[in-house]
């Protein structure tokens, strides 16, 4: 069975090699790639802190492949470039097996074009939701264990209708989260009858937005799709400073504490915001019951999405048979998907065993069933968050 509450194995901070991953005799090597510093930093720990949760329930269920499982993290601020330089280092000198990662999408197509395409190397993003990735020509290599943002766009397209706001004006970061996010939500809120007043794309990077802020009154209603740790922030105070808009709204980029930094929070009360939720059922109710190191929060934005890409790749590498990259794709579309028994968030030894006897399993994760369909996207649901008291508060799923 396994532990409820266990101790964090694995943190940035210590995460070593001891042999090449496809060198190794025993036991398996992955790679985390992931914005640790730049516009999502104040996310990315918590993202981090569920791999590693996944990681050390492995070893302290009796490790992978007759030996430990380990995890070598990368940073890529957030950055194609340096997604590129990170997956070099990861794919090309310690030689891991897969990647969790990228978080941001640009990193995610970055690194897997940059190494991860001739390297044969599976990836599994928690956090990389823009419709891109989905017409990535992949080689069936990568796959995202959170929703894309084609469904995020039309649930905060839903949700915003549903509250009775028939205008809009949008800005979003010029990449492709948020170009592929405002993409969808406009199709979905102009399908719904609602006004999209203005649509302005803006540069990460800048300390003065008033500009693009004077072309977006038409409506008090504002919308940022982009980074709680960049621009993010900067728009949504110099906002509230211009005092010309009334309702704020985020996407899930926008979901950090850092957000609300040198912003009055009486002043963005009731602040919308959207992100990937997780169904009620048996596997999110264990998954939430769990403890691990410095930095773990069950809930934290796309946390659960990583422990389960952790967990999965894992599984995947247990059910090839051997730390290679030959075969791990297929072997990951078997675990994640029906038929089999169902495996639970933490039931590493359960699922060794019944791999070990040449049984199917069918992984139920910590964010829902994990179905990756042909471009390796699955369902989901999104939900609603309000900032309340100068916090984010979940307030349910989006119908």
């Amino acid at each position: 069975m396994f532990k409820k509450t266990l101790t964090l194995a694995v943190a940035a901070s210590t995460l070593t090699i001891a042999a090449p991953a496809l060198a190794q005799d025993s036991g398996a090597t992955i790679g985390f790639i992931g914005g640790l510093t730049g516009p999502i930093e104040s996310l990315a720990p918590p993202i981090l802190a569920g791999a590693s949760l996944a990681v050390a329930q492995v070893n302290e269920q009796g490790g992978i492949l007759g030996g430990e499982l380990t995890m070598i993290s990368a940073d890529s601020a957030c950055d194609a470039t340096g997604g590129a330089t990170a997956a070099d280092k990861i794919i090309n000198t310690d030689n891991a097996v897969a990647v969790v990662g990228g978080l941001c999408t640009g990193e995610t197509i970055g690194a897997f074009n940059g190494s991860g395409l001739s390297g044969n190397v599976v990836f599994v993003s928690p956090a990389s939701s823009a419709p891109a990735l989905t017409t990535l020509e992949d080689n069936d290599l990568v796959f995202r264990t959170t929703p894309s943002d084609a469904l995020q766009g039309v649930k905060m397209a839903n949700l915003l209708l549903a509250k009775g706001v028939n205008d809009i004006a949008i800005t979003y970061v010029n990449n492709d989260y948020g170009k592929g996010f405002a993409d969808a939500l406009v199709a979905a809120y102009e399908a719904g009858g609602g006004t999209i007043a203005a649509n302005v794309a803006h540069e990460e990077g800048k300390a003065d937005y008033r500009a693009e802020l004077g072309n977006l009154v038409a409506s008090q209603n504002l919308v940022i799709l982009a980074y709680a740790n960049a621009s993010g922030n900067t728009i949504l105070r110099q906002a509230v400073e211009s005092g010309n808009f009334t309702t704020y709204v985020g996407g899930d980029g926008m979901v950090g504490d850092d957000l609300l930094n040198g912003i009055d929070a009486s002043a963005v009360e009731g602040l919308i915001a959207t992100r990937a939720g997780a169904p009620t059922g048996e596997a999110v109710d264990i998954y939430n019951a769990f403890t691990g190191g410095e930095g773990f929060v069950a809930n934290a934005t796309y946390a659960p999405q990583a422990y389960d890409a952790a967990f999965l790749l894992a599984l995947a590498i247990e059910k090839n048979g051997s730390a290679s990259r030959d075969g791990l794709a297929a072997a990951l579309r078997e675990v994640a998907s029906a038929p089999g028994e169902k495996i639970l968030p933490g039931e590493w030894a359960k699922a060794k065993e019944l791999i070990a006897a040449g049984t199917d399993i069918d992984y139920e994760g910590a964010g829902g069933p994990l179905d990756f369909d042909e471009a390796g996207d699955v369902d989901g649901i999104i939900v609603e968050l309000a900032v309340e008291g100068g916090k984010f508060v979940e307030k349910g799923v989006i119908q």
